[in-house]
This record gives structure tokens, C-alpha cells and sequence, in this order.
């Protein structure tokens, strides 16, 4: 299968059909099998409400809020139209009183499958205030077993390893970073998983400068898509990487074949040896040498 990972521009809209038009033609130029878009792509959509509430966190969050029924129904019909598997920019969605930061897989078959971010940034707890979602989900798909790690979620590796006992061959990490630090981060965590996991993942983060709005304000990064540095995969673990801060695809083609036979038969086998590691309650022995 073709990967894509996008390095999205975070921009303004003066209208529902400027948006759609943006996303129609990202879609369309994507040549891939599976695409990902970042996390909070869809905080563009509070310039529909204008300026002033663009400059108010809390305010902004609804006014997206508002808008994610008809861009999901936008990115459904747009993977039945062109074949293809999306999972669409998150963004907030009030579950309950606070929002939580929620990203959405859609099938060309018609399937939507939501994914909620686990654990939230310091940003996040304040002054977003969003909270933790639903839990993990491992779907099942044509193209293999995927789960979503939402960009802090990926400095995790107990939640990407719940995903990988589970099956996971392939781990999205949509992301939203401000400095070259948190795109550090979020690059070592997947790379990490990849690592652990003996898996794909697949990096999208937001690009450029969005001033109007305190949560897209600045995005830095690079889009990528990761593997093992092992047998049937570079030795970097870097299979495929996009210039830095330079909006567009990045593709990769992707053999599950591949995952099963490092899995299998690697020069190390990560995701075997997993439960060798000593747990929390384990051994640990103490040496005084004060």
C-alpha cells in the first residue's frame, strides 16, 4: 500500500467553500492509498466565525466545534469519491462540558471511526481546558490493523504498546507543534513506537503561522513515515521524510509482509522481547555509595 502523510498549512477561510476546495485538493493530489492529516487541521475552520473569536481560545473551540458534522461529512464523501482511507485533521469536540481532542478515520466503504486524545499537554489542561477521550481503538481495516496515537500520545510507549498487543502494523501520529523541541519530541516518540513496536508509523504535523488563533498559532515540523531500523526497512528507520517546514505529501509504499518478517526474523526482535524489560513492581536493586 502508499502512505501519506501530510505537512499541513494551517489557513484562513473566508468561507465553507474555500475549505472545501483546500481539502477537496489535497485529497485529490494525494497519490496514496491511506492519508493522514494533523492534528487540530481543523482549528482553521474558527476564521469562518471571524476574527474576534478567532482571538479567544475558548470561543474558538466552539466555534470548531460547530463546524466538525460537515467537514467530517466532507472528508466521508471524499474517501468514497477517490478510494481512499482518511484520517481527518482533529479537533475539538464537546462530549460533555469540556472538549476533547478528537480525530476521524473514515473507509471509502462509508465506515467512520473516532479517535479521542489520551493525555493532554500542559497547553491543553490550560487554558484549553480539553480532556482525555474514549480509549484506544485498534481497527481492522483493508489495509491492516491501525491505531491513532495523537501527537503527545506518541512520547507514551505504554499506550502504543496496548495498540501494538492488539495488532497494530501501522501507528498514525497526527501532531501540532510549536518549536523544533515539541517536533522533536513527537519525531522520537513515533520513531520510538516504531522502534518497540517493530511497526509503521506515519507523522503529519501542522505547518506555518496561523497568529489569529492562540492554538495554531506557530506549527513547525517535517511529515515522515517511520519503521524499524531493521531487516526490509532503511537503517535509519526513516522510510520516507519531507523538508522541513515545506507544506505537502509525503508518501511511502508499505509492505505488511515486511512487518510480519521483522517481526518474525530480525536482526533484534523488540516486540517479542517486550515483557523481558523489569516492571514497575520488579527487581530493582539499590547500591548505597553515599
Amino acid at each position: 500500500m502508499r502512505l501519506a502523510a501530510a505537512a499541513y498549512p494551517i489557513d484562513w477561510h473566508d468561507s465553507w467553500a474555500s475549505f472545501e476546495d483546500k481539502i477537496s485538493a489535497w485529497v485529490h493530489g494525494a497519490e496514496a492509498d491511506l492519508l493522514v492529516f494533523p492534528e487540530y487541521g481543523a482549528m482553521e475552520l474558527a476564521s469562518l466565525a471571524g476574527k474576534d473569536i478567532c482571538a479567544n481560545v475558548e470561543a474558538s473551540l466552539h466555534a470548531v466545534a460547530g463546524q466538525m458534522e460537515r467537514a467530517d461529512g466532507l472528508l466521508m464523501r471524499l474517501a468514497a469519491e477517490t478510494g481512499k482511507h482518511i484520517l481527518g485533521g482533529s479537533g475539538p469536540v464537546f462530549a460533555g462540558n469540556r472538549p476533547v481532542n478528537r480525530a476521524t478515520f473514515f473507509t471509502p466503504d462509508g465506515r467512520a471511526v473516532s479517535h479521542d486524545k489520551q493525555i493532554m499537554t500542559r497547553w491543553e489542561r490550560d487554558p484549553m481546558d480539553c480532556h482525555g477521550g474514549a480509549p484506544l481503538t485498534l481497527m481492522e481495516t483493508a489495509l491492516g490493523k491501525i491505531g491513532v496515537l495523537i501527537c503527545y500520545d506518541s512520547e507514551f510507549p505504554l499506550l502504543g504498546r496496548a495498540l501494538i498487543e492488539k495488532g497494530a502494523d501501522i501507528l498514525l501520529v497526527p501532531s501540532a507543534t510549536e518549536g523544533m523541541a515539541g517536533y522533536a519530541r513527537v519525531r522520537i516518540g513515533a520513531m520510538a513506537r516504531a522502534l518497540e513496536g517493530q511497526c509503521v508509523a506515519v507523522h503529519a504535523p501542522t505547518q506555518g503561522d496561523a497568529t489569529w488563533n492562540q492554538v495554531v498559532d506557530v506549527n513547525t515540523g517535517a511529515a515522515a513515515i517511520y519503521g524499524p531500523p531493521d531487516k526490509g526497512f532503511p537503517d535509519t528507520g526513516i522510510i520516507a521524510q519531507g523538508r522541513f517546514d515545506t507544506p505537502g505529501w509525503v508518501t511511502a509504499e508499505v509492505d505488511l509482509r515486511a512487518i510480519r518478517e521483522v517481526r518474525r526474523d530480525g536482526h533484534v526482535l523488540n516486540k517479542t522481547h517486550w515483557d523481558e524489560q523489569v516492571g514497575r513492581d520488579g527487581p530493582v536493586r539499590i547500591e548505597r555509595l553515599i
